[in-house]
């Protein structure tokens, strides 16, 4: 009888050459092929402020049956490089990422849309110079309309 994955990984771990590090994290993205990209969130103290702080880690795993997507929660643990930038290879998808269709007032932009407010569009202010003239205009109209009305009863 062939023994579990599960347990070909658990005596993996305990292999003489010393216990393999094991993270859990969020998968961000599996679009290559065989391959997800998961993010490691760890608590670190500040080393000035002493206030908790997260760091995180993006690690490049192998997923060799494709099972992962976004959004899952998975435990990877390290092992031999499988490629320029593969260190990492999938144990098990601890929670799948939730597939409910989005609601339609979420964030997610899914549903409808709510109008946005057109700018008002303001017209520009005449100049002082513009404001000015016009002004005196109106003034030197109503003065000569004044003139020729005294004019004409005198």
């Amino acid at each position: 009888m062939k023994p579990t994955k599960q347990a070909e990984m658990a005596a993996t771990l305990l292999h003489p050459r010393g216990a393999r590090k094991v993270r859990e994290g969020l998968v961000i993205s599996n679009k290559m092929q065989k391959t997800i990209v998961v993010r490691v969130v760890r608590h670190a103290q500040h080393s000035t402020y002493s206030r908790v702080i997260n760091r995180s880690n993006a690690f490049k795993v192998h997923d060799e049956t494709n099972q992962a997507k976004p959004g899952d929660l998975v435990r990877i643990m390290e092992t031999r490089p499988i490629s320029k930038d593969k260190r990492w290879r999938l144990i098990e998808v601890v929670r799948q990422a939730s597939t409910a269709p989005a609601l339609p007032d979420s964030e997610s932009g899914q549903g409808e849309k709510t109008p946005k407010k057109e700018a008002s569009v303001k017209k520009a202010a005449p100049s002082k110079t513009q404001a000015g003239t016009k002004a005196s205009a109106e003034s030197k109209k109503a003065a000569k309309s004044k003139e020729a009305s005294s004019g004409a009863g005198a």
